[in-house]
């Protein structure tokens, strides 16, 4: 089995973000970039199937050079190989395209993507690469079991979890539950040695055009300061509720 595993460069959530050329550009000094946790847990979980059934585990990324340290984290995690696809990634469709072309050269069996990146949240990548490659979809998946060419796959639903059966070829969007926190894995001294050594390819892109473009970004405006309340107070409690909080 072929499993391509699609990791997402993205903001480490404790950096401090600004935006410089009149908001219209993200400040990447002083920012620590890390694998998009969603992306995370489906390596973790690809490791798995390679452990455990033999699989070959290649990562994928879109982007430029400087997620190339990224890439090399998830080999020394324990993938086989690793490719960048040359292109400042733009939008989910412009992804989805580019990762679309991987995916058909490669003849990829199981594609794990995270649900949605954290940097953006857009959540579209996973289901347009699975329309654009012909491939089964599960989203928002919490477990996934492959016999031959046969998946059980469970999902988060409203009020619930859903199991499925599907087959192969297939996309999912993976997220926390894929894999338990705990089974995360950080990189030891023998991986980060033998990354290095592992392949690392660099693909001109198609050059799909993206869809959409971000015109100006806000950050959320400073939290006010906290109001104090005497317990015994409820009358004031009450009317900070009503004519500042606008709660009640």
């Amino acid at each position: 089995m072929k499993i391509l595993v699609c990791i997402s460069h993205v903001p480490d959530t404790t950096s401090k973000i600004n935006f410089t050329d009149g908001d219209t550009k993200f400040d990447t000094n002083g920012v620590q970039f890390v694998i998009n946790p969603n992306d995370e847990f489906g390596l973790t979980r690809a490791m798995w199937f390679k452990e455990k059934q033999g699989a070959q585990v290649t990562v994928v990324n879109v982007g430029g050079p400087e997620t190339e340290p990224t890439l090399r984290k998830a080999l020394a995690i324990g993938a086989d190989a690793a490719i960048r696809v040359n292109t400042e990634a733009k939008d989910g469709f412009q992804v989805a395209k580019e990762l679309a072309n991987v995916v058909k050269d490669g003849g990829f069996d199981l594609v794990i993507a995270g649900r949605e990146s954290i940097d953006y949240n857009g959540a579209m990548v996973p289901g347009m690469l699975a329309a654009l490659t012909n491939a089964n979809f599960v989203t928002n998946c919490i477990s996934l079991e492959i016999e031959g060419t046969t998946v059980t796959a469970i999902r988060e639903i409203d009020g619930g979890k859903e199991t499925v059966t599907t087959s192969l070829p297939l996309v999912i969007g993976g997220q926390k539950g894929l894999v338990e926190e705990s089974d995360l894995r950080i990189p030891n001294m023998r991986g980060i040695m033998m990354a290095r050594k592992k392949p690392l390819s660099i693909v001109e892109p198609t050059n799909a055009p993206a869809e959409t473009n971000s015109i100006k970004f806000e950050k959320p405006e400073p939290k006010g300061a906290v109001t104090l309340v005497d317990a015994d107070n409820l009358d004031e409690l009450i009317n900070l509720l009503h004519n500042e909080a606008k709660a009640i």
